[in-house]
């Protein structure tokens, strides 16, 4: 079966996300000191840092990215589907 559930497609892109935040996190923080203590101003004062983020998330959460996630986990399922006790 090439296709993943409702469930796992939401478990992978969870992971992924999670994952995209620990690589991007010196990222991630630039744009949170930026932002801390503003409001309306976030959207032109820290577009730069903002936009760097994007950036480094699309990396991992793209459609590409995604597309290599899922081939992984579908290689993966179906290798621990098949018997690995085979008789010759």
């Amino acid at each position: 079966m090439n296709a993943l559930s409702r469930r796992e497609e939401d478990t992978l892109l969870k992971t992924t996300k999670t994952r995209a935040l620990k690589e991007c996190d010196p990222v991630v923080k630039e744009f949170a000191q930026c932002a801390q203590g503003r409001t309306l101003s976030v959207a032109w004062a820290c577009r730069g840092s903002y936009k760097l983020l994007q950036e480094c998330m699309l990396q991992y959460t793209g459609p590409e990215a995604m597309e290599i996630v899922r081939k992984e986990y579908l290689r993966l399922r179906e290798q621990s589907i098949e018997t690995p006790h085979s008789s010759p």
